[in-house]
């Protein structure tokens, strides 16, 4: 293929990609004000189903990745302060990383690779077995019946899991400060509450739940845009983990530069 021909049905390609995600974003939009007059039509059991899912079943994941993160980060910081008598220090370093950023961060990148893939495989195998085209034929909307629950349940679900990977990180921060720097727990855990704020714990929890919203709606997207092909399942779900992610980190960038402006 010539390849200017190639260049040309990559930019078509990319427009008709943006123009999907486009009227993917509206129709999300106009399933959510159906909420004011209580017009959305789905099944509760699919979104006790979903917040089974997206929250218990993944505390065992977010227990390990978060437990790591911490031991990791004050593994690093002990090394350093070490040096200069500032052991305690670990105890803000670990918990000001973790509640501000790490802990959302992580929390999102697991759910990315966890719950988005497996909303784009799942929407990605009702698109091939036609599944979605029943529902529009017998006049359910997909955006209300399958799109609608699971990015409310991964909202829900998505502060709490923050919390608790918090908390998970700051205790293993504890194990390396009590084990390796010969801190007591009632003095780590004092010095990590003096260096915490307010301000830290809901900007991490308001940065985790837009994490939520773009996790859903990548995985749910990238299901609706699969093939009609076996092989497109696979490759919707490592779409929706790669934008997923990309957009977890994009968003943190935005999150950082507003929060510097805001003094916050």
């Amino acid at each position: 293929m010539p390849f200017l021909k190639r260049v040309g049905q990559s930019a078509i390609g990319a427009i008709s990609s943006l123009t999907e995600a486009l009227n993917f974003l509206g129709e999300t939009a106009f399933t959510f004000l159906k909420l004011v007059p209580m017009k959305v039509r789905f099944r509760a059991v699919d979104l006790f189903l979903f917040i089974q899912q997206s929250g218990p079943q993944a505390l065992p994941i977010v227990t390990l990745i978060s437990f790591l993160v911490g031991v990791i980060l004050a593994f690093i910081g002990a090394v350093q302060l070490r040096r200069f008598g500032a052991q305690i220090y670990v105890a803000d370093l670990v918990g000001i990383a973790i509640v501000r950023e790490m802990g959302a961060v992580m929390t999102g990148i697991i759910m990315a690779g966890r719950t988005g893939a497996a909303f784009a495989a799942q929407l990605g195998t009702m698109k091939v077995t036609q599944e979605i085209d029943a529902f529009t034929t017998i006049g359910l909307p997909p955006q209300e019946f399958l799109v609608f629950p699971r990015i409310v349940a991964l909202v829900l679900m998505m502060p709490m899991l923050c919390l608790y990977a918090d908390f998970m990180g700051i205790l293993g921060g504890a194990v390396v400060g009590v084990g390796m720097l010969d801190i007591s727990w009632t003095t780590y855990f004092r010095e990590t509450i003096n260096a915490i704020t307010l301000t830290h714990l809901f900007g991490g929890l308001f940065k985790s739940t837009v994490y939520g919203v773009l996790i859903a709606l990548c995985g749910c997207l990238r299901g609706l845009q699969c093939g009609k092909s076996s092989s497109a399942v696979g490759d919707a779900a490592t779409s929706a983990v790669v934008t997923g992610i990309v957009a977890i980190v994009a968003a943190c960038g935005v999150f950082a530069v507003v929060f510097y402006v805001l003094g916050i």
